[in-house]
């Protein structure tokens, strides 16, 4: 039954109830993690056969290259194929650098802070106001990033389809709109796919700003766990289709597929992009790990590869997120406090609940022993205005811990939600 179709009394007696459950699960010491989108042990020591693939030397040489020397600042030649065949685009587009496309992500922003990009009329430090687009729920490191550099941040509320694509036009008319952050497949957290439309309305910006950028971050462009593999189209040649082939640099890596911590990243540009790019990190670095690059190109090989290793991804995590799924419908389902979504791929799960109870619920969470993200932490500034949206990270328990923590979740969050309504 509904939470606020209770009566005075059952509402007391419900409130004895889940706070009697709290308090036994307070006093268990509990120290469970969600916090993270983290692929689990199990996956990880499924593909850790990746730190064997060049056993000898000449395993090391690409074509002419040998990747163990200094060199070859865009990456080793084949990891651009590689990449180019994941993403759709081609190899001339592609730079291949170390372990994180976050770090690129910041550093394609630290230089458009310091030098320009080529549209610029003048590096963005040197402008009197510069701000950004946010869709929200989102990616806090994004967010971070931008507001590190003094960006005034501007919330772009979510639709089922991607960003409100008629704020997000009537903003870019003005100058100051620097760039917009967009996560276009399997959205972290709400695990959206933008659709065609919102694809195209995007590719087709007419922004005020000439050195507008469009970050694209693909994180998830293969990272399916239920269902098969949804094809996505190549957001740079629909930009150059539309006289906005210098607006987009598109984002993505292995750190879902092999290993996080020693992963491959990229970035994909025009050739006008990756031409100023290029001679603005010369002063900065010689080049990524190429030999880390040559491992990723052995044991992936293709797109084709890549995909049949996600399948096995898949299977380790589509159990965790319907164990999620299973136990917010079981305990939360008909007390009509909170929503959620349902994705099939990607990495998280985005939780609603009625307004004013995410800080409190994951504050219990804390007492109880369950680390999750923070509430806020999806929107601009941390700060969420309906302190409604959760973040859930099923991937890093094992199903065990998975379940406990979900019980202690929504026991949690009845409790925030009764103590409200008996106030």
């Amino acid at each position: 039954m509904p939470y606020r179709d209770l009566s005075c009394n059952e509402l007391k007696k419900e409130y004895q109830k889940v706070k009697a459950e709290f308090e036994g699960w307070r006093t268990k010491g509990l120290s469970l993690n969600m916090a993270r989108g983290k692929p689990g042990k199990e996956q990880l020591d499924m593909v850790s056969d990746i730190l064997t693939v060049l056993a000898k030397p000449e395993d090391c040489v690409d074509g002419t290259l040998d990747a163990r020397n200094y060199g070859e600042i865009r990456g080793v030649p084949s990891s651009r194929v590689l990449f180019a065949d994941i993403l759709g685009c081609r190899p001339e587009q592609v730079f291949v650098g170390g372990n994180a496309s976050l770090q690129l992500m910041y550093d394609t922003i630290a230089k458009a802070y310091t030098h320009g990009l080529p549209h610029s009329s003048r590096p963005w430090c040197k402008e009197e106001k510069i701000k950004w687009l946010c869709p929200a729920p989102g990616y806090d490191r994004h967010f971070r990033i931008t507001e590190s550099f003094g960006f005034e941040l501007i919330t772009v509320p979510m639709k089922e389809t991607g960003p409100d694509m008629d704020f997000v036009e009537k903003l870019v008319a003005e100058p100051a709109v620097k760039g917009m952050w967009t996560v276009p497949k399997y959205s972290n957290p709400e695990g959206i796919i933008y659709s065609k439309e919102t694809i195209h309305r995007l590719a087709a910006l007419k922004p005020a700003a000439p050195d507008f950028m469009l970050m694209w971050d693909n994180a998830y462009c293969i990272h399916e766990f239920e269902g098969e593999y949804v094809p996505f189209p190549d957001i740079l040649s629909l930009c150059e289709a539309e006289g906005n082939g210098d607006m987009v640099f598109e984002f993505a890596s292995t750190s879902k597929i092999t290993l996080p911590g020693a992963g491959v990243a990229c970035f994909a540009c025009s050739e006008t992009n990756m031409a100023h790019m290029i001679s603005v990190m010369d002063a900065q670095v010689i080049s990524f790990d190429k030999v880390n690059q040559l491992r990723h190109v052995k044991y992936l090989k293709n797109k084709a590869h890549a995909l049949e290793l996600m399948k096995k991804h898949a299977a380790i995590l589509a159990p965790k997120f319907q164990t999620v799924l299973q136990i917010l419908s079981r305990e939360l389902g008909n007390l009509e406090i909170v929503s959620w979504s349902h994705p099939k791929g990607g990495y998280f799960i985005s939780l609603n609940t009625a307004p004013g109870l995410a800080k409190r619920t994951l504050t219990l969470c804390r007492q109880a022993g369950v680390t999750m993200t923070d509430a806020g932490a999806t929107f601009p500034y941390g700060q969420d205005p309906q302190d409604s949206n959760i973040r859930i990270a099923p991937s890093l328990p094992p199903i065990g811990e998975l379940e406990q923590a979900m019980t202690v979740f929504c026991c949690c969050l009845k409790l925030a939600a009764l103590e409200t309504l008996r106030n």
